[in-house]
């Protein structure tokens, strides 16, 4: 077929432990009615960033479509990242924090029109380590529990909810960190630092009410003597920090953070071992994602 525009869509298969069949139907249906071809690609991970950067370049697809949470996203991204090309996000993880904060609707229908129709805008991304984060990372608390649900066999929100438990019950002492931004030095006691390109995470629960994720600035955000209690409702979103008092809040272009010891580190829902050691730095409008009109407004 010979059709006028071409995507490419990238599935992660195991996501959130769901079934993406009808999600997948979905998408082709769409395209099909709209004209459009799509070139399919299942993640394996393996070699995945790899094959996604060849299929662009065999297809130079108009857009990218990417079914998955917040990390395969992230990797799609990168897979195309000096390509002018703009990226639909197709909500199917168990961590989809990013489709939270670019308000993209519940309705499948709806979701697909934005992703194959809809303006874009220019979004930030977050240079950690070398390492890029499109949305929320952090050391601590919450990376604790990412690290015990990527090590579980049980999937999903039972999954997610258990983990939660077990990582409550087992949580370390506060840690001390020193963070440097903004030609200040900040000495501060915390149970869990956030990395915050945009808002809130995927349980709804705003962590950085200050977020504009392309004004070429990420945050900082402190969580001091937050009790467990309080890091539980976090994680369930039941609870909004805007008026908490232990939390401190920095905005800034470049920061290193230093702690005591190593502490677990997530990037976008996905562990990535523990460090005692930050750099960070702003990438300016570093990726195009389809978003709905209301977020231009």
């Amino acid at each position: 077929m010979n059709s006028q525009k071409k995507f490419l869509l990238v599935i992660n298969p195991i996501s959130g432990g769901n079934d993406k069949t009808d999600l997948a139907d979905a998408t082709r249906a769409y395209a099909a009615q709209h004209g459009v071809e799509l070139v399919e690609y299942e993640t394996t991970g393996k070699n995945d960033e790899e094959n996604i950067r060849k299929l662009y370049r065999d297809h130079t697809p108009q857009r990218l479509l990417v079914a998955g949470g917040d990390g395969t996203i992230k990797m799609a991204a990168e897979a195309v990242e000096h390509q002018d090309v703009v990226i639909g996000v197709l909500p199917a993880g168990s961590a989809n924090g990013l489709s939270v904060d670019l308000e993209l609707p519940d309705d499948m229908e709806e979701i697909l029109k934005i992703a194959f129709h809809n303006h874009y805008m220019e979004m930030d991304m977050v240079c950690i380590n070398d390492k890029k984060s499109l949305h929320l990372s952090d050391i601590g608390a919450n990376a604790a529990l990412i690290r015990n649900y990527e090590n579980s066999s049980i999937r999903g929100k039972l999954g997610y909810a258990l983990q939660a438990i077990h990582t409550l019950t087992e949580l370390d002492a506060p840690f001390n960190a020193t963070i440097e931004a903004n030609d200040i030095v900040i000495e501060a006691e915390a149970k869990m630092i956030v990395i915050a390109n945009t808002q809130r995470y995927g349980t709804g629960v705003t962590i950085n009410p200050i977020g504009i994720m392309d004004d070429g600035k990420f945050e900082i955000v402190i969580l001091k003597s937050i009790d467990l209690f309080t890091v539980g409702k976090i994680w369930t979103g039941n609870v909004d920090l805007e008026n908490e008092d232990n939390i401190e809040i920095i905005s800034t272009q470049q920061a290193t953070i230093t702690t005591n010891r190593p502490i677990a580190f997530q990037i976008d829902g996905e562990f990535c071992g523990e460090v005692d050691k930050l750099n960070v730095r702003i990438l300016h409008k570093q990726m195009k994602v389809a978003v709905p009109d209301k977020r231009l407004e």
